[in-house]
């Protein structure tokens, strides 16, 4: 009786976990959301750089469009392998540590990238660009998603998401106002790279580490320390907690177990599909308004004006996560997306153009954002990193591809048949969301 009695107690305590998930919103969580909200805008802001800078080097330099997109898409050759390798470490070495080394490493390889002097150089500095913002990017979202209340965790990671839209906004202001400035203007907006460098060091020593991980490397002090901390953010008097079940850790081959196969495949199509979609018409967006007949200055301009539209699409989708769930908002703004890629291949006036422009980026951004909430959830903990890591890394594959393609379409078809394909792939991605990915709003994390 004595050990029954025993073991019902143990029973009625809550895991470490659940302690966090049942917290209130607190200013311990606006902190984590400011401090990883800040790499995440200045990750934007150097991919959006590149799509300004691009055309201005390859105007001064005299690039051919086949070396033109090859500097557009070798970050992202850089991207595939941060994303599958950062998930990895992140998952064997800590979220918080990661998270700081890869603003280190993009952040000294931008501000490198201002003094290049040839295209060879300037490749290999973005490729190590790539490798340091894939790896962010995933691991960033891990740790939101496993700090959050379980109430609003998938409004959190959409918040978190948000920040892009301030970085890309920076980038356009930088190449509105910086790179037209001469011809060493493309020089200073690289520049300012060097900034992430500095606040990798913020990073390191001022976010808390996941207490899933902390728990599940056996670091049970450590994660007690980080629960408290947050529980006396919320006034919350301390519990006793109960030990997470023994589980034997997952490896990254369980990504493709029969646990798991059907969402891992389900996450990577529309990883690739939004990819493609994506960094094919933005990247490349600066250009194709300067081939149809906008000067450098006023191209920029109406890049900034369709990067507005971006924040309200991450604010709807920070609702409608949490009221219709991750899955079906996802697949809303997907169809979205693709709508709007159709109208904006069809475009001729200005207006026009702004317009659909305006409305790919709201339905665009805000599919990133629940893309971004629903990709942590999908996995456990031993291998959560890694699940995000390996989903954005595939995912990648296509932000290499696009670019490089986008010329060749536009020579062989024309700019409405290549936005229809963007539109095809947006329209691929809402399906596979719908139909193969699971729901897990309001739910616990799974800690095994």
């Amino acid at each position: 009786m004595l050990m029954v009695s025993t073991q019902v107690t143990d029973q009625s305590r809550p895991t470490r976990p659940q302690r966090m998930g049942r917290l209130p919103y607190t200013r311990q969580h606006t902190r984590v959301l400011l401090g990883s909200g800040a790499g995440w805008a200045l990750d934007a802001m150097d991919v959006g750089l590149i799509s300004f800078v691009g055309l201005a080097v390859a105007t001064q330099w005299d690039l051919t469009r086949t070396e033109q997109s090859w500097l557009l898409s070798i970050g992202f050759v850089g991207m595939a392998l941060g994303a599958t390798f950062g998930g990895m470490l992140a998952d064997r070495y800590g979220r918080r540590t990661v998270f700081a080394l890869t603003l280190l490493v993009y952040g000294l390889a931008t501000g490198a990238s201002a003094l290049a002097t040839g295209l060879a150089a300037l490749l290999v500095l973005r490729f190590l660009v790539g490798i340091g913002l894939g790896a962010e990017l995933p691991v960033a979202s891990t740790l939101v998603s496993e700090l959050s209340p379980t109430r609003i965790r998938g409004r959190m990671v959409v918040i978190l998401e948000s920040f892009w839209a301030v970085g890309w906004l920076l980038a356009a202001l930088i190449g509105f106002f910086v790179v037209p400035l001469g011809d060493d203007g493309w020089r200073w907006a690289f520049a300012l790279g060097l900034v992430p460098a500095l606040y990798a060091v913020v990073i390191r020593w001022g976010m808390p580490e996941s207490p899933l991980f902390l728990e599940r490397r056996g670091r049970a002090a450590e994660a007690e320390e980080v629960v408290r901390s947050f529980e006396e953010s919320a006034g919350v008097p301390h519990e006793e907690s109960r030990a997470l079940p023994d589980a034997p850790p997952k490896t990254a081959g369980a990504l493709w177990s029969a646990a798991y196969r059907v969402r891992t495949a389900g996450i990577w199509v529309v990883w690739f599909c939004v990819n493609f979609s994506y960094y094919g018409a933005f990247i490349w967006l600066p250009t194709l308004l300067y081939a149809q007949g906008f000067d450098l200055v006023r191209s920029f301009g109406y890049t900034l004006v369709i990067t507005l539209a971006q924040l309200p699409g991450y604010a709807l989708a920070a609702v409608l996560v949490e009221v219709w769930g991750r899955r079906v908002t996802l697949a809303t703004f997907l169809l979205g997306s693709a709508a709007a890629a159709v109208c904006f291949g069809m475009a001729g006036e200005v207006w026009q153009i702004i317009a659909a422009g305006c409305a790919m980026s709201f339905f665009n951004l805000g599919a990133w954002g629940a893309l971004y909430a629903i990709t942590p959830e999908i996995y456990p903990t031993s291998v959560r990193a890694s699940g995000a890591g390996a989903a954005a890394g595939f995912g990648r594959i296509a932000s290499i591809a696009a670019p490089l393609l986008v010329p060749v379409i536009l020579g062989a078809w024309g700019n409405a048949a290549l936005f229809a394909i963007f539109g095809a792939a947006f329209v691929v991605g809402a399906l596979a969301a719908y139909l193969l990915l699971p729901e897990h709003a309001g739910d616990a994390l799974e800690t095994t």
